[in-house]
């Protein structure tokens, strides 16, 4: 607010000194001017006479001629001040219109509104800067866990999406250079309930000067950052605790997986997408050769994953720094160059261009002459869907979704991703069971995953675990209904960490131990429930006993009475 008043003051200085030196002249001026009472006696206004009406006049209220009727002078004098007055505040009206519309007092006002509605958050929020394909998807996913939001984007026309972003959950933004430590202050990096903040620019440099920033601000805070180089990547390597996401490997990977682990890629995806949406389809990539139509940073990638399986495969690119000796140097979109590098006798193609119309046309050139081809094809722009989908390939690149998916996966429930690398270890015939359980408990659709803690600090935890241990608490009582125990909750235990020990799948009648973690997967509303097994002593007995404790000292009184009856000797 100081900003805005110091803004105010400057601009508004010239026009706030001549409205005061008009008054100042009429005022003093009516004060000089000769008029009579009732009586026909000279009289002249006092200060403060003259003060008054020249404040009523000025706002056009008009009382009339106080406290006497006027002469010929002062009406004369009156109707001088009239026009001087009106100069003076129609100076004054155009410079404060004039302020409202000037950039650096509507960026004020954006500033002060943005850091109340931080200041007013009190559930834990993500800070998100960078406001582009992958960070709106990544804000509306936040939004549907249950997360508020804090954005930061630089350009007002990115920026602009979010003002029709229909969210549950508060969510703020400010068009600003997330760089500016005070913008991160603003932006609450310093808050208590920050639960991290992303750096989803579309610079490496600009997201690695944003985490360091941050890290200087917030020691402790959980950062990640989407980085492509790798001198970026070995810069923010140096920094602790900060995670770092690279699309281009993260797709090279999940190439593998369908390569190798097709159900176990399909898990993963399952489990780390957006809840409530439609899981995965089951994507198993051929073995052979292997045609890369655009070698950049991307094309790379993917050539990396190829090796990594054995897989032979040639590349083509127009630049013959990209493609080298080995490479197809031309046009993917040219049938000859497809035919050069072998299309004819490929299994697969993979259309990594940087434009999606023209990836759409190496499909199709590709399929006139080889027509079984399994065919990954890279999105571009979230506005080019249509011709995504028209290529009709087996396994897209849209950065967009595994960014937000490797995101909220790291961020939002780090235990989740320790199951998921425990996960890639099995084969796929345990993926599938997985994968069972999972429909059977939520249907086919992604579920809400969370991880429960028995935190002896919670009312129920600790009577059940400290002060009175038997029967023990077994995973099976968090799978009940705490208002009614036959009624089983819609959920599967994914990984028990108890003592620094994973356990995946446990068993639901493992006796759990204070400081036991859990995480879950199933339906929304199943965590709530569980929380308050935790915190209710009494929710906690009746699931281990199946009978219900009173809760009111009455009832409390009639129980102990009875059991003192029935302590009696007959």
């Amino acid at each position: 607010m100081s900003e805005i008043l110091v803004l105010i003051l400057r601009r508004l200085r010239a026009p706030i000194i001549t409205v005061i030196v008009v008054y100042a002249i009429a005022v003093f001026g009516l004060v000089l001017m000769p008029g009579v009472d009732p009586a026909g006696r000279p009289w002249r206004m006092s200060l403060f006479d003259a003060f008054y009406v020249m404040s009523y006049t000025a706002t056009t209220i008009g009382f009339g001629e106080v406290p006497y009727p006027y002469s010929y002078a002062q009406r004369l004098w009156m109707t001088v001040s009239i026009y001087l007055t009106v100069i003076g505040w129609a100076y004054m009206l155009g410079s404060v219109f004039g302020l409202t519309r000037h950039p650096a007092f509507q960026a004020a006002i954006a500033r002060s509104r943005f850091e109340a509605r931080v200041r007013r958050m009190s559930d834990p929020f993500f800070i998100v800067c960078g406001y582009g394909q992958s960070g709106r998807r990544l804000v509306a996913a936040l939004d549907e866990i249950g997360f508020a939001t804090v954005v930061l984007e630089s350009s007002p026309e990115r920026a602009r999406a979010h003002l029709i972003l229909d969210t549950r959950q508060p969510s703020a933004l400010l068009i600003a250079d997330a760089r500016a430590p005070d913008v991160l202050e603003a932006a609450g990096v310093r808050r208590a309930n920050c639960a991290g903040l992303v750096a989803l620019t579309s610079g490496d440099e600009i997201n690695q000067a944003i985490v360091i920033d941050a890290r200087v601000l917030a020691p402790r805070l959980p950062l990640l950052a989407r980085i492509k180089s790798s001198g970026a990547r070995e810069t923010l390597e140096t920094i602790d605790a900060v995670i770092i996401v690279n699309p281009y490997e993260t797709l090279a990977f999940n190439l593998q997986m369908a390569l190798a682990q097709a159900d176990v890629l399909r898990l993963e995806d399952w489990l780390s997408g957006v809840p409530g949406a439609k899981p995965p389809t089951r994507v198993e990539a051929p073995r052979g050769n292997w045609v890369v139509a655009g070698y950049g940073r991307f094309g790379h990638a993917v050539g990396s994953a190829l090796e990594a399986a054995g897989l032979p495969y040639k590349a083509i690119d127009i630049d013959p720094k990209q493609c080298g000796e080995e490479g197809i140097l031309g046009s993917a979109l040219a049938e000859e160059a497809l035919r050069k590098a072998g299309i004819e006798q490929a299994c697969g193609l993979v259309a990594g261009t940087d434009v999606d119309a023209n990836n759409l046309a190496i499909v199709n050139n590709a399929r006139r002459l080889k027509r079984k081809l399994f065919v990954v094809i890279r999105q571009n722009d979230a506005g080019n869907r249509s011709l995504i989908e028209a290529a009709r390939a087996d396994m897209e690149f849209v950065q967009s979704v595994l960014m937000t998916n490797e995101i909220v996966q790291q961020l939002t429930t780090p235990l989740l991703n320790r199951f998921l690398m425990l996960a890639r270890r099995q084969n796929n015939v345990w993926a599938a069971g997985v994968a069972g359980r999972l429909r059977d408990a939520v249907g086919d659709k992604v579920p809400h995953t969370w991880t429960i803690t028995c935190d002896t600090a919670l009312l129920g935890a600790r009577h059940a675990l400290v002060d009175s241990p038997e029967p023990p608490l077994a995973l099976v009582h968090l799978l009940q209904d705490p208002d009614d125990r036959l009624r089983r909750l819609k959920a599967v235990p994914l990984l028990l960490l108890s003592n620094g020990r994973d356990v995946l799948l446990p068993d639901e009648h493992t006796p759990l131990r204070a400081g036991d973690r859990i995480l879950f997967a199933g339906e929304a509303g199943v965590e709530g429930l569980q929380r308050h097994t935790l915190a209710d002593d009494a929710a906690i007995d009746y699931l281990r006993t199946g009978r219900e404790p009173p809760r009111t000292w009455l009832g409390r009184l009639l129980t102990g009475a009875r059991a003192a009856t029935a302590a009696k000797p007959s």
